[in-house]
């Protein structure tokens, strides 16, 4: 039986138990939510949530890429380290490391208006830029980069995100729609 489509609604028992096994794997194009989704998530308890961008890239190096076997590595010893986590983050590839360890699979399919209107509205991201400035100066880029998402092929495009989906069969969930309001 396909896995039935889900809103943020689904993860309230998530954020109302907090004491489950919590092994999340959030996979998406840029702005569709991961980092959103896997804070809120994350929020009240201490699991830890991993931004795969800090391992794949270079500390302070922007699009310099790490050796991959390391990433790997590093992913590995995330998730044998803590029992709960939440990992989220566009490279396919790396996700399916984490998969590996019984994670429930989380693919953000908003569609492209979704994805670029977060991306205009996305907060400084200190981890990656020295200025909010500096973060704008790259929004142009970013933009296309999400609206090519769509068209292009390998480890960060919709094809492979939708293939791994469609290949895992460990538990999963297609959420189109984010809302990151605290439910009443």
């Amino acid at each position: 039986m396909p896995p039935r489509q889900q809103t943020t609604t689904d993860f309230i028992f998530l954020l109302i138990n907090k004491t489950i096994i919590m092994r999340l794997a959030i996979l998406g194009n840029s702005g569709s939510g991961k980092s959103t989704l896997a804070r809120l998530l994350a929020a009240g308890s201490e699991t830890p949530v991993l931004d795969l961008d800090t391992l794949v890239f270079e500390p302070g190096k922007i699009a310099v890429q790490r050796d991959h076997e390391r990433v790997l590595q590093d992913i590995k010893q995330f998730c044998t380290l803590y029992s709960n986590w939440v990992i989220e983050g566009c490279y396919a590839d790396c996700i399916n490391a984490a998969l590996q360890y019984d994670a429930e699979l989380i693919f953000l399919e908003p569609g492209l208006q979704a994805c670029l209107s977060n991306c205009r509205n996305r907060p400084w991201e200190p981890h990656k830029y020295s200025s909010k400035k500096e973060q704008d100066t790259k929004l142009e880029f970013l933009l296309q980069w999400v609206a090519d998402y769509y068209e292009r092929d390998g480890n960060m495009s919709l094809k492979e995100h939708q293939a791994l989906f469609d290949e895992y069969s460990g538990p999963k969930r297609l959420v189109t729609e984010l809302h990151t309001q605290k439910p009443d």
